[in-house]
């Protein structure tokens, strides 16, 4: 894939646009989050069951969202943004009509389909077409705009499913399609590569995500054994081709692996989290959907603002202070909500205020840590790699914590939940202990090159 445009300060405007995008897209993930009460009891379903709505999506995004980022290679990142849209406004209008759970869930796969291509294509075109100079800028603004939109659609969908019904959310997500014809003319032109797409790879990218993932939910061995058959096939391809789906180099990168490791125990744990607020709260302290929204909003908020001020620190002290900051922030939300949720919904509020806080300095500074350590023809798909990464923890979180509070019997009491909030605690840990591994490696690869000069 040839860029006409260069690297430049004026494409920082479009980075405004995509933002947009994403908002609407988070704004979708979270809006059904709070609605996943309401829907278990009208359809009758359990909460693993139930999970799905948000981890199968999750899973599709996983699937879908490195496919897009990889055809970036090849195809103009506006034909492709321009398909994304287009699919997800379709599912939006096939959601809003559905009567069944299965047509729901039809609906949310379609949907995460076509909105993949969103946030993983703005990383790239960040990591493309904005200098290094301001690039933790433009990152910072998309996890800016990640964390209104995990701010707004709980309030927007506990209005919604409060005063309307659940379906109504799908309209709300149609909006995205308004930004269509701005980015259209915004988006730098570029011209296609005519290339061999490894569509074998991708479709084993795609099993091997998804069995191990109803592995997780299911514990049947057999999906094990075919998620590791999977793996094996797609290692086995990736050796073999000329140009492979996933980039072996990117594997064999003990630094990225770490990166990759924390962004996806980041997800995992906000996740976990974003699925157990809405029930504990529901269940034990009473609360409806729209008060639901209302407790989660001033964290996603507050880290909305921040996430400002994150990208200027990324820019002057680096990318590995901000993940230090963002790992003791979601390690004290952690505890927040081990040692309290059960005491008040005040401080579940306050807990998910160092959760989301966290999360979105994670998400900046991974995502401008890989492309700083990756050399250039690697960072479309080193990110795409990574995006991937982050929808598989968002599928393992929901799905983990399901699992979890479904070891106890309903109505759920404050006690039930300390077990899941308690596996988060140990996730962080094994998360703070890899980036302490590669805090002091990175610092050795430096004083090596700077010996070497």
């Amino acid at each position: 894939m040839e860029a006409i445009t260069r690297p430049s300060n004026e494409h920082f405007r479009t980075v405004f646009i995509l933002s947009a995008s994403i908002l609407i897209v988070v704004m979708n993930t979270t809006m059904f989050n709070i609605a996943l009460p309401n829907i278990l009891r009208e359809f009758a379903l359990q909460p693993s069951e139930g999970a799905w709505i948000v981890s199968g999506y999750s899973i599709v995004l996983a699937i879908f969202t490195i496919t897009f980022t990889r055809l970036s290679d090849y195809l103009p990142i506006r034909t492709l943004l321009t398909l994304g849209i287009c699919i997800f406004s379709l599912s939006s209008f096939i959601g809003f009509f559905a009567e069944s759970y299965l047509w729901l869930l039809i609906a949310r796969l379609s949907q995460a389909a076509g909105a993949a291509a969103i946030p993983g294509l703005s990383m790239v075109f960040a990591g493309r077409y904005i200098p290094m100079s301001r690039r933790g800028s433009a990152y910072a603004l998309i996890a800016s705009a990640t964390s209104l939109g995990f701010g707004l659609g709980p309030v927007v969908g506990g209005v919604i499913t409060d005063f309307l019904n659940w379906n109504y959310l799908f309209l709300i997500t149609t909006m995205v399609s308004v930004l269509l014809p701005v980015l259209y003319k915004f988006m730098p032109t570029e011209t296609s590569t005519r290339a061999r797409f490894d569509v074998f790879g991708a479709l084993l990218s795609g099993s091997s995500a998804t069995l191990f993932l109803l592995y997780i939910s299911t514990f049947t061995p057999y999906y094990l054994l075919g998620g590791l058959l999977s793996a094996a096939l797609l290692w086995w391809r990736v050796n073999r081709t000329n140009a492979p789906f996933i980039q072996p180099g990117l594997v064999l990168n003990r630094h990225y692996r770490k990166i990759v490791f924390l962004s996806y125990a980041g997800f995992t744990l906000h996740f976990a989290v974003l699925f157990l607020m809405p029930i504990m709260l529901e269940q034990v302290y009473g609360r409806g959907a729209a008060a639901i929204g209302f407790i989660i909003f001033p964290g996603a908020m507050l880290s909305a603002i921040a996430a400002i001020y994150v990208g200027r620190l990324m820019d002057a002290y680096g990318n590995v202070k901000l993940l230090f900051l963002s790992q003791g922030l979601l390690m004290i939300s952690a505890f927040i909500f081990f040692f309290t949720a059960g005491k008040s919904p005040y401080m579940i509020m306050i807990a998910y205020m160092f959760t989301s806080f966290g999360f979105s300095s994670l998400s900046s500074s991974s995502t401008n840590e890989v492309s700083r350590i990756l050399p250039t023809e690697q960072i479309g798909a080193g990110i795409g790699l990574k995006q991937q990464t982050h929808f598989i923890g968002s599928a393992t979180g929901s799905v983990l914590a399901g699992i979890l509070l479904e070891l106890s019997s309903q109505p759920y009491t404050a006690e039930n939940f300390k077990l899941p909030f308690g596996f988060l605690i140990v996730l962080m840990s094994a998360s703070a202990i890899a980036l302490a591994i590669y805090a002091r490696q990175i610092k050795q690869v430096e004083n090596v090159q700077e010996n070497d000069i």
